[in-house]
């Protein structure tokens, strides 16, 4: 053997270095292998998409990441440092996680919040002049129009995302993951938080972008690495994949396109006439007839959601009035309205939809104890087959019934949230963002099943950012700008410039 051998060959100086390295991770849960022999890796000044179906095994690797979990078998490493089970070592190593939801204290400054856990002290106490001097130099980085002093609380959305980015940087983070960064965000504050992640990149920083929305990968991603049932499919750079390769490694299959049918139209199902609430809707009316899917679209905080929040009943209204087939519903009752045949899919399933700590089970039946249950005491009998029969036709991946809802993926948490609906076979459903946060063949599941429903004769209300979804499943669009309907229209007239110059301008 000669010397030569010995030699590693040279490092190839086009791929930049790995700062985080996974190796031969696997990490099970009681009846489930989440991760399984799984490799991978965050190289600096790139950004790496990962992704994944829900249940792929996503989350529990960047837990993982994040020092939440320890593994099975493998390890994790930063810099060649082993990365322990620990969030503030995760921390202390150089790791910084976005989550979906800010997690700042709202009562507390901008300022407080950048330096949380850091406050520069003397003596024990708080040097504010100090604190804010670090916190300033991160925002210039990131968020330049924030002022330290200013309440986390009264921040939007993507401002408090930035002021976690900015406590990031302060920190020195060496790996930044994102993890649905932009779920709550409007087209021009993701170009901003995008401009960020581009400086970021530029400076050396590894960033891990966690997303649903494949456009949103292919304009920021550097590399793509996609999980599929707990194991790895593939790490590959974004040059060498389009749409359609990804979703192939995510779901193993080709998924069709959803494609609007032909139905018949009935009658009114839905009547809302003049309804109005201060400072929040201004005069909306609308119907929605048995088989026809009504879309609403329009920017965050127009007031879609309030739009429904008022017709289940949830938020009362000043003036105005909501029928179901002629009859009047009692306003602020949500009672009545399901009383009535109206279903609610809101837009936070986890908070507004499902208690975690109750079984499947459980959760399917919420909506209908008035129906399995006598002189006060459940039919645990009924309650079994109704859920069982439920599960079967959504499809709802779950080891059983009594599974926590909690521990589902977020695709098959929002099945379930539709199972309860659906169990009571109501006239009118209305979806508010039902595809938010969920794969793409979770997604094509959902959309086949709403144009099933529909093609039954169920009337649907479907509320949604995603333009392709209102463009693809609706038959008309009302377009909402602040608190009105900027815009009623028809399939035919519908394009993505007509919704956005109403939802803009109208």
């Amino acid at each position: 053997m000669s010397i030569a051998d010995h030699i590693a060959p040279p490092a190839d100086k086009s791929v930049p270095r790995a700062v985080l390295v996974a190796r031969g991770v696997t990490k099970s849960f009681p009846g489930v292998l989440a991760l399984d022999n799984v490799d991978f890796d965050v190289r600096a000044g790139e950004v790496t998409a990962l992704l994944g179906e829900n249940g792929a095994g996503k989350s529990t690797l960047i837990k993982m990441m994040a020092g939440f979990y320890a593994p099975d078998d493998g390890e994790i490493t930063v810099d060649g440092a082993p990365l322990h089970a620990d969030p503030s070592s995760a921390h202390h190593i150089g790791i910084a996680t976005i989550h979906q939801d800010a997690h700042l204290v709202p009562a507390m400054s901008v300022a407080e919040n950048i330096m949380l856990g850091r406050w520069p002290t003397h003596y024990g106490w708080v040097q504010m002049k100090r604190q804010r001097a670090k916190a300033a130099a991160a925002l210039l980085r990131v968020a330049p129009h924030l002022n330290p002093s200013t309440p986390a609380g009264r921040l939007s959305s993507a401002d408090q995302q930035l002021v976690e980015i900015a406590r990031a940087i302060s920190e020195d983070s060496k790996v930044l993951i994102m993890d649905e960064p932009t779920t709550s965000l409007s087209p021009p504050e993701i170009d901003r938080l995008f401009a960020v992640v581009d400086d970021l990149k530029s400076k050396g920083m590894s960033i891990v972008f966690v997303s649903h929305w494949l456009d949103e990968v292919f304009r920021i991603a550097d590399r793509v690495t996609v999980l599929r049932d707990g194991r790895l499919v593939g790490s590959r750079p974004i040059c060498e994949l389009d749409h359609d390769k990804v979703i192939r490694m995510m779901v193993g299959r080709e998924v069709r396109d959803t494609i609007l049918s032909k139905r018949p139209i009935g009658d009114v199902v839905l009547r809302v006439s003049n309804l109005s609430r201060q400072n929040v809707l201004s005069d909306i009316s609308f119907d929605v007839r048995a088989g026809e899917i009504v879309g609403m679209s329009g920017l965050v905080g127009a007031g879609r959601s309030e739009v429904a929040s008022c017709i289940f009943g949830i938020d009362p209204y000043d003036s105005g009035s909501v029928e179901i087939a002629g009859e009047p519903i009692r306003p602020n009752d949500p009672k009545a309205a399901i009383e009535a045949g109206i279903g609610l899919v809101p837009e936070d399933r986890r908070r507004q939809a499902l208690v975690g700590l109750m079984s499947v089970k459980s959760n399917v039946t919420l909506s209908l104890l008035d129906r399995i249950s006598c002189l006060g005491f459940l039919s645990m009998a009924r309650e079994q087959e109704i859920a069982d029969r439920e599960i079967r036709a959504l499809s709802v991946k779950t080891p059983s019934s009594s599974t926590r809802v909690s521990t589902l993926s977020g695709g098959n948490q929002q099945k379930v949230v539709l199972a309860r609906w659906l169990a009571r076979k109501p006239k009118l459903l209305i979806l508010d963002e039902p595809t938010k946060g969920i794969d793409v063949g979770a997604k094509s599941e959902i959309s086949e099943l709403i144009l099933r429903l529909a093609e039954s004769g169920m009337a649907i209300l479907l509320i949604s950012s995603e333009l392709p979804e209102i463009l693809t499943l609706t038959d008309r669009v009302l377009v909402m700008r602040s608190g009105r309907i900027s815009a009623s229209l028809t399939r035919e007239e519908a394009t993505s410039e007509t919704i956005m110059s109403f939802a803009t301008t109208g």
